[in-house]
């Protein structure tokens, strides 16, 4: 019992994941940095919450909220380093969830 519940748990997860990455992908080569600063503080923030990753939501929280940015190039070299820890957590979660599978 058990073991089901905890894949149908962590593959909305893992799902989630996955969609917030396409989507910030999206916006990153589109230099949308209004959605960029919106994905960032609510949607990854929500997600790593929900996906015990505190520390990542931190982070993102920071990105937008800490200071004002310096430059253009400075928020999007932060959004690119936000992008590299989702995907670190994402083959965090993938493997979790393999494990879970087996």
């Amino acid at each position: 019992m058990l073991h089901c519940n905890m894949n149908t748990r962590t593959a909305p997860i893992q799902l989630g994941l996955e969609d917030l990455l396409g989507e910030l992908h999206y916006a990153r080569r589109n230099d949308d940095l209004g959605r960029l600063a919106l994905l960032s503080y609510c949607e990854v923030r929500r997600w790593a919450r929900a996906a015990g990753e505190d520390a990542l939501a931190e982070h993102a929280a920071a990105l937008v909220t800490d200071s004002p940015q310096t430059s253009r190039e400075a928020f999007l070299d932060n959004v690119d380093g936000l992008i590299i820890l989702l995907e670190e957590a994402h083959g965090r979660v993938t493997r979790q969830h393999a494990a879970l599978q087996d």
